[in-house]
């Protein structure tokens, strides 16, 4: 009952704080609000003509987040819930409207990116030092992207090439020994535009559990992480209405965890690696094809005292994609064909599958009214053909206020790790089946100059959810279902973003919550601009939840302060301090695991401006 009754009023609030807001529209300030996205249509499209719920993260927010980690910036800066087991480089989770990590798809430039034995992406080892810019789709996008995007998609845009010359170079220290450095340039001409960026992260850390972890696999000493990155681009317009390009980017991370007692350094070895070659014909200004043909791989090798495991994952993706502007939208149509293979000392019964999919899609506006529709065909070696949609409707009904309706399926293929994995402490089962999903979902949108309020309601329902615990099987269904708002806006100085989350994540057949969701999750960030300086600080807090599937073991909920300031020293010089976890909080987001105390980092950044 305690919990009910405060998600009632909670519920209200969000109405109460559309309310608020006067009516009169500032079209000029508007203008500025409308950026535009790729993911939620695999084209180009101004946000505010996009239905989905979308969040981006420029390198201005990047640049001042106080998030460690992708995980972390995407829980701060898009309103996700995570888990993590220890600090910097440990394995994490992460949860889009209460859906599992393996349903949210992780792109890099465009190319699907994760863990085929896992079958989750590693956002682990995903340098920010690399990154341009992200994007969040929130919501079922298996109609866009086929299986994995069950939950959302996260999107991940390295750093671009422009016109000019343009070196940069950063070097951080911090807390727990951490030592950061990074390189890059970046410029070109009309024709050819080229980056290249280096890291280096080197950090001692804290241990990653203690006494309350499972297995009695606690150690003491400290966990570190070691990481080296390197990525790059380039883009060639070879001739009149052709443009080539080639993208790339590698991570190799080395990092510590505990395996009970003992003088054995145990530890993990992690190489992320994406690479892409893409071919672009520009028929007219409203018509254009593109050819991409990339290959991502994950590989994981684990050291301990008594053996090592290797888990390599290998996806070859073909994309053939034509889009063009008619009177009734934008139009796209495409092929694609991926490829998985796995390998390692794991011996799996099936160690390869090929999925071959079509997919065609609209998008568009006409007055007040404003349309999406996606339809895709996946036909897997493994498990047969999966069709799914999307439509999406819109109606401004002032230049301030737009409803809107969505409903999308999904759907999301077993892991090799589910099928067939074998260990003391798991057993795969290979009659598992694919997860089927549909989301229904109903949104307001409030926008007035330089403010943005998004109030949604979802439901997403999935038939055959796949559970590891108490075995792995196949649950008649789960349901992840609730509110979500958020604000952004901007006065003067000052800037600002929330989000609040009201959540109901469980397994039908038992009424139990699913593991490690918060029903209320909040995340506050303020920032103020003051000549040569800027002010800010995030907040982030989170009601407690169950850590394992038979809501026995109760994780607290709490709540972190974070602040951070940067000084423009001089042009091309600037310093920027960070100190998270202001309060100390001790908190878990799994249980036996521990998370990052009160830290300060501070950061040397040369960017020279013309």
């Amino acid at each position: 009952m305690k919990n009910r009754s405060l998600r009632v009023p909670l519920a209200v609030l969000p109405l109460a704080v559309l309310a608020a807001f006067p009516t009169h529209a500032q079209t000029e300030a508007r203008a500025v609000l409308a950026e535009t996205v790729v993911t939620a249509t695999r084209v180009e499209t101004r946000t505010d003509a996009v239905l989905s719920d979308v969040v981006v993260i420029d390198a201005d927010t990047l640049e001042k987040s106080t998030g460690r980690t992708l995980s972390e910036v995407l829980t701060r800066a898009a309103g996700l819930q995570m888990t993590a087991n220890g600090g910097l480089g440990k394995q994490s989770g992460l949860f889009v409207r209460g859906t599992e990590t393996r349903h949210v798809l992780l792109l890099v430039d465009g190319v699907r990116y994760g863990s085929s034995t896992a079958g989750s992406a590693s956002f682990d080892n995903i340098p920010l030092g690399i990154i341009d810019r992200i994007e969040v789709l929130k919501g079922p996008a298996s109609a866009l992207y086929g299986s994995d995007a069950v939950g959302g998609v996260v999107q991940v845009f390295t750093k671009q090439g422009t016109k000019g010359f343009h070196p940069n170079a950063s070097v951080t220290l911090g807390s727990y020994g951490h030592r950061a450095a990074s390189a890059g340039l970046s410029g070109g001409t009309d024709e050819v535009t080229y980056s290249l960026n280096l890291g280096t992260v080197r950090e001692r850390g804290f241990s990653a559990t203690n006494p309350g972890v499972a297995f009695g696999s606690h150690n003491p000493d400290d966990d570190g992480f070691d990481q080296d990155s390197v990525s790059g681009s380039l883009r060639w317009a070879i001739a009149p209405g052709w443009v080539t390009s080639l993208n790339f980017t590698q991570a190799d991370g080395t990092t510590e965890y505990d395996n009970g007692p003992g003088a054995f350094n145990v530890r993990s070895d992690v190489t992320t690696r994406v690479a892409a070659w893409g071919l672009e014909r520009k028929w007219s200004a409203d018509s254009r094809t593109q050819l991409k043909l990339s290959r991502s791989d994950d590989r994981s090798t684990s050291f301990t005292a008594a053996d090592t495991s290797r888990f390599n994952t290998a996806q070859t993706q073909t994309t053939l994609q034509h889009d063009w502007n008619t009177f009734a939208g934008n139009v796209v149509v495409g092929l694609e064909s991926i490829r998985e293979e796995v390998s390692g000392t794991q011996a799996y019964a099936v160690n390869s599958r090929t999925t071959n999919a079509a997919f065609a899609g609209i998008q568009g506006q006409a007055g007040s009214h404003l349309w999406q529709a996606n339809l895709r065909r996946d036909r897997n070696s493994q498990f047969g053909g999966a069709t799914t949609g999307f439509a999406s409707y819109g109606y401004q009904i002032t230049p301030n206020w737009r409803p809107h309706v969505a409903y999308g399926t999904s759907f999301k293929m077993p892991s090799f790790n589910t099928l067939y994995y074998v260990s003391p402490f798991f057993n795969g089962n290979p009659t598992t089946q694919p997860e089927r999903g549909k989301n229904s979902e109903l949104g307001l949108t409030y926008t007035q100059g330089l403010h943005e309020v998004k109030l949604t309601r979802f439901d997403n329902r999935v038939r055959g959810f796949i559970t590891l615990q108490p075995a792995v099987a196949n649950v008649p269904r789960a349901r992840m279902e609730g509110w979500s708002l958020s604000y952004a806006g901007a006065s003067g100085p000052w800037t600002w973003s929330a989000n609040l989350e009201l959540l109901d994540a469980r397994n039908l057949a038992n009424r139990l919550k699913l593991q490690r969701r918060a029903d209320e999750s909040l995340t506050f960030a303020l920032d103020r601009q003051s000549g040569a300086w800027t002010w800010g600080a995030s907040l982030q807090a989170l009601s407690d939840r169950f850590d394992n599937a038979a809501n026995t073991v109760r994780l607290p909920g709490f709540a972190t302060l974070d602040l951070y300031t940067r000084y423009q020293v001089a042009k091309d010089w600037s310093v920027n301090l960070r100190l998270n976890n202001l309060a100390d909080k001790v908190y878990e987001t799994a249980a036996g695991y521990n998370q990052p105390g009160r830290a300060a980092y501070v950061t040397l950044d040369w960017k020279p401006r013309r």
